[in-house]
């Protein structure tokens, strides 16, 4: 679909804002699925955007992959149903856990740690509640192919934003998200109309995610101010845009349990930090450094 000059384009523009000693980190095929993002906005979006296609069946309860099953050797019983042989252990409780409870539990009365690879094999392959388009907040915004191949460059940007917020707390959720999302858009309709509300979210957690946010802004256009000489090209309605095509990815995406962590753990694969101003200096002098 996409030609190697556009996929080299995409390097460039992620070599100009990324630290480039971490740019490794998404390499070749990360880009290729950034470019493929605009392709896809329904149910089946993320797992394309993640490059994974899975097309084989995988249980909901992780504790029937047989793969870490024959890892554990513990002999204790579980130390949440008391009656079943352990099978693993859990960074949640700190202790030894069964299978079955793993499954049933995670993410429901155990705050699962993104460390916990149980989590993320999980995540990687648990089916998530259907998610109708039609039946999102904010449907009078619309999200173009054109859009977001345009602006995939802020996409990255502002999805890494939302995940380092969001990892400055181990408890955070998925919920806390969808509520820093809310009140980000709510401050961006408001400026449409010509009126600054900065109102955060009383949730503390959710307004950490949404000041990571606006500070990640100011310091995009902050530079690009600084690099061109002129005004920023980052409008408000752009941002505006993003951050609802990202409240589409936090629906389509979180599992529906109460501490559903998926979509954290999703962006927090892109989570790499911006390289410092000093180190853009030695860059061609007509290279852009944000192409939005």
């Amino acid at each position: 679909m996409y030609g190697s000059e556009h996929i080299g384009r995409s390097g460039v523009i992620l070599s100009l804002i990324f630290d480039r000693r971490e740019i490794r980190n998404l390499g070749a095929s990360h880009q290729i699925v950034f470019l493929q993002l605009a392709a896809q906005l329904g149910a089946q979006f993320l797992r394309l955007f993640f490059g994974v296609v899975l097309d084989y069946h995988f249980d909901k309860q992780i504790g029937s992959h047989d793969r870490f099953l024959s890892q554990y050797t513990g002999s204790v019983n579980c130390a949440i149903c008391k009656t079943r042989k352990a099978r693993r252990f859990c960074l949640g409780v700190n202790s030894e856990i069964c299978s079955i409870c793993c499954g049933t539990e995670r993410e429901q009365s155990i705050d699962c740690p993104l460390e916990c690879e149980y989590l993320r094999e999980a995540h990687r392959h648990e089916s998530v509640p259907e998610f109708d388009p039609a039946t999102a907040p904010n449907g009078d915004i619309r999200v173009t192919e054109e859009f977001l191949e345009a602006n995939q460059a802020l996409v990255i940007l502002l999805s890494s934003a939302l995940a380092s917020g969001a990892l400055g707390a181990k408890a955070v959720t998925d919920f806390d998200i969808r509520e820093a999302l809310e009140s980000l858009i709510r401050a961006y309709r408001a400026l449409q109309s010509g009126l600054y509300y900065e109102g955060l979210p009383a949730n503390p957690y959710a307004a950490a995610i949404h000041e990571a946010v606006q500070e990640r802004v100011a310091d995009l256009r902050k530079r690009e101010t600084e690099a061109t000489g002129s005004a920023t090209t980052i409008r408000d309605s752009t941002v505006l845009t993003v951050l609802v095509f990202l409240q589409r990815l936090e629906f389509s995406n979180n599992n529906g349990r109460k501490r559903s962590r998926a979509f954290l753990d999703f962006i927090s694969r892109f989570n790499v930090p911006l390289a410092p101003d000093d180190d853009m200096t030695d860059l061609e002098p007509d290279a852009p450094r944000v192409i939005l």
